[in-house]
């Protein structure tokens, strides 16, 4: 019979009691993004903010900074962004859902917020997590502003156009089908000049997901 290994329980417990003593010494957002205004250096890392992100430092605010001198936190107003006003003609906008707050921070302006992302006029539906909440550059969208900017239409899309592979390419396309399938190909390939795929980093954690379902985990 295979001998079987003694519980290292006081072994565990140790390993438990580092983990637990590591994740309590890490910096909070509070620490972590505290700003010297004077000499626009953050205190914990001693860098300081690029040159060009002074005049927003300056006047434009946080995130939270807005939400927490509002009732209920914001919850269900829309915030914009500056860099969304002045790059995209249609209204990009959060609709809040969710605030946690970080009751630590001094005058409670660091946590972490969710809502319901409208970009270039189309809504996503689907309720993630805001990033970028610590950028000098959010705003909140006045009450009688709000149902014009729900109630826009965005354009229809116009039609994808195609255009031909390159010759090896096409060429190895064709042999390829013509190795599987033992036929050659009915239609032209063709190839969009569009990309559905957004490359962010919701999409690479989610292809990281299903590697790991179909690869499985390593023994």
């Amino acid at each position: 019979m295979v001998k079987k290994r003694p519980l290292r329980l006081i072994a565990d417990m140790a390993r438990k009691v580092r983990a637990y003593r590591e994740l309590k010494s890490r910096p909070r957002d509070s620490q972590k993004y505290a700003l010297d205004y004077e000499t626009m250096k953050r205190p914990l890392t001693g860098k300081m903010l690029p040159v060009l992100a002074w005049p927003d430092v300056r006047k434009e605010s946080r995130l939270f900074a807005l939400l927490a001198g509002m009732r209920m936190f914001g919850m269900g107003r829309l915030f914009t962004r500056k860099s969304w006003l002045e790059d995209h003609p249609e209204p990009s906008y959060w609709r809040i859902t969710k605030v946690k707050v970080d009751y630590t921070a001094e005058n409670m302006d660091h946590g972490k917020v969710w809502g319901i992302l409208t970009l270039k006029g189309k809504s996503e539906g689907e309720v993630k997590e805001l990033d970028k909440v610590m950028y000098h550059d959010w705003r909140l969208v006045p009450k009688h502003m709000e149902q014009q900017m729900k109630d826009f239409e965005p354009l229809p899309e116009p039609p994808v156009r195609y255009v031909l592979y390159p010759p090896l390419v096409r060429a190895m396309l064709l042999a390829q089908h013509k190795k599987v399938f033992g036929s050659p190909v009915a239609e032209e390939p063709v190839l969009p000049l569009k990309r559905d795929v957004l490359l962010n980093k919701d999409y690479f954690r989610k292809r990281e997901q299903e590697n790991e379902s179909t690869e499985g985990t390593p023994v």
